[in-house]
């Protein structure tokens, strides 16, 4: 079987490939600025944890565009369900970086969306947001809204059952939600061939009669282009649509795993020339949107913001370790009040210690 060709707009040198498809300059410099914002702060967090200042941390770096180009599309009424990777995506959509911070350092603080945005917490077990997404889809279709959502997953999703289950129910009822999967390569240390049989991650979907595009998910774009099309299908009554955007990301899982144990460092460096800033930056250079001196205060600037927001975050008070058996169950069984009675009675020697 022929794999499905990538759908692409920007070459590696940042020469356009279909010039039918031209980004406006304020869009693509704000483009640019999310980007280079996107992965200062993911370093920057990436050395908070080293510090440990938060707790395991899932990196995305090399996934920005897809992340980006993908919530710029999206409509301030659209609902959008992240995994623990997609805080780009999240940012982009108006999530406070201060509370993607708090989420990371344990605070139920950083699980409060805005008041203006429908961004669902971070989902950590695998697939489970995906018949969510469909969901929510279907029930803005039954009210007459005109709000779609997104679901974001990685490779590895797509061998859960909630992946098939959303994606049926989804092309059944036409609910209106964009299935946005990052095709990174690995799920955790799972190469992609380990996963399925299937030749991409995108041709899933003739199952379930939907719509399909394979888009290089390094290429901003190309990625902002296929999602405001599937959305725009969606809103128009056409349907769901799954999008393979395949990229990399180029460090651990997360900051408790060591990629090197099951993947090369020169498969990490391959990517590098794909890189999605750089071939972003390549193509502002050409158009003169972009020069040094730009660069440079796009870059400060991102610095400044992201420092500023470790700085607040920061501030913030030690949790109440308590507060984990709170708001969970009306009734507490015996069990959970055992726990709870068990664990006040160690803080309390902790302290007098």
């Amino acid at each position: 079987m022929e794999q499905q060709r990538l759908f692409q707009i920007l070459e590696l040198d940042g020469t356009l490939r279909d010039d039918s498809m031209v980004i406006n300059e304020k869009l693509a410099i704000e483009m640019y600025k999310l980007l280079v914002l996107n992965r200062v702060f993911d370093r920057k967090l990436v050395n908070m944890q080293r510090k440990g200042q938060i707790g395991t941390y899932a990196p995305f770096e090399g996934q920005e565009a897809s992340q980006v180009g993908s919530a710029l599309a999206l409509s301030k009424q659209d609902w959008m369900f992240p995994t623990y990777r997609d805080h780009a995506a999240m940012l982009t959509f108006g999530y406070e970086m201060v509370k993607i911070i708090w989420y990371w350092m344990g605070r139920i603080e950083g699980c409060i969306p805005p008041d203006n945005r429908n961004i669902m917490p971070p989902y950590v077990p695998i697939a489970t947001q995906i018949p969510q997404a469909a969901g929510a889809a279907w029930a803005s279709k039954y009210k007459n809204e005109t709000a779609c959502s997104i679901a974001y997953f990685g490779d590895g999703a797509t061998s859960e059952g909630d992946f098939h289950e959303g994606l049926n129910m989804a092309s059944v009822f036409k609910a209106p939600v964009v299935f946005f999967c990052q095709n990174n390569g690995y799920a955790i240390s799972v190469p992609l061939s380990r996963q399925t049989s299937s030749e991409t991650i995108a041709q899933k979907a003739i199952a379930y009669n939907m719509e399909n595009v394979r888009v290089d998910g390094n290429d901003v774009f190309a990625v902002y282009v296929a999602t405001k099309n599937a959305l725009e299908a969606a809103r128009s009554g056409k349907g769901p649509t799954l999008i393979e955007a395949v990229t990399y990301r180029y460090g651990a899982h997360t900051t408790a795993d060591d990629p090197s144990r099951y993947r090369s460092i020169e498969e990490s460096e391959s990517w590098r020339p794909r890189d999605p800033i750089l071939r972003l930056e390549a193509y502002l250079f050409k158009q003169g949107m972009l020069d040094k001196d730009i660069q440079t205060r796009i870059v400060g600037e991102a610095e400044r913001l992201v420092n500023d927001g470790i700085k607040f975050a920061l501030t913030i008070s030690k949790p109440d370790p308590t507060i984990m058996f709170q708001n969970v169950l009306a009734n507490k069984p015996w069990n959970i009040q055992e726990q709870e009675s068990n664990f006040n009675s160690f803080i309390e020697r902790y302290h007098h210690q």
